[in-house]
């Protein structure tokens, strides 16, 4: 699990820089972006991978790698926006959305060495291409509960699904990099 915790932490020093950087050249304008945005931006990046995955030509050279990235910035962005709400103007300066990403991570990051000592590092014997269709389906059922205005009966929250497909990308890149 010490190199879980080490590929993780690296997979995600990547992630951050390009939030950071993207912090930098945009500020932060997807603080106005509503829950089903978000949702719907993700679930573009997944279908992009899947597609990427199936087919043997591709028109636009990026890779997996760009787009897995895409699913953990956006859904840390998701998991920023459950807490502090949907604004009209972006109002957050790049050292405070950079702890509030940070905040982020060292939950779900938790949350994967909790699941990961129970399950025994299931994923390190799965398929990128299963971890995809994961993410897919965790993004259907976030969009269902969204539908729902956000009620379950029995189900996990939203959070804890995008915590999940934050969680699927990262395996996904260490797979990818390995």
């Amino acid at each position: 699990m010490q190199d879980t915790s080490k590929q993780y932490d690296a997979v995600i020093s990547t992630c951050r820089s390009l939030f950071i950087n993207k912090m930098k050249d945009y500020g932060s304008a997807w603080r106005i972006l509503r829950l089903p945005s978000l949702t719907d931006q993700i679930f573009i990046k997944a279908q992009r991978i899947r597609g990427l995955q199936q087919n043997d030509v591709r028109k636009v050279n990026e890779g997996e790698e760009s787009e897995f990235i895409g699913v953990i910035n956006y859904c840390i962005m998701a998991l920023v926006q459950l807490d502090k709400g949907v604004v009209e103007q972006p109002d957050l300066e790049t050292e405070e959305a950079t702890n509030l990403y940070d905040e982020k991570v060292e939950i779900t990051k938790q949350l994967m060495l909790d699941k990961n000592h129970d399950y025994g590092e299931a994923w390190r014997d799965m398929r990128v291409s299963s971890l995809t269709d994961l993410i897919l389906q965790k993004l259907l059922r976030v969009k269902q509960i969204e539908d729902n205005s956000g009620k379950t009966i029995v189900s996990e929250g939203i959070d804890a699904n995008y915590q999940d497909m934050i969680n699927y990308a990262v395996f996904a890149m260490i797979h990818l990099k390995g």
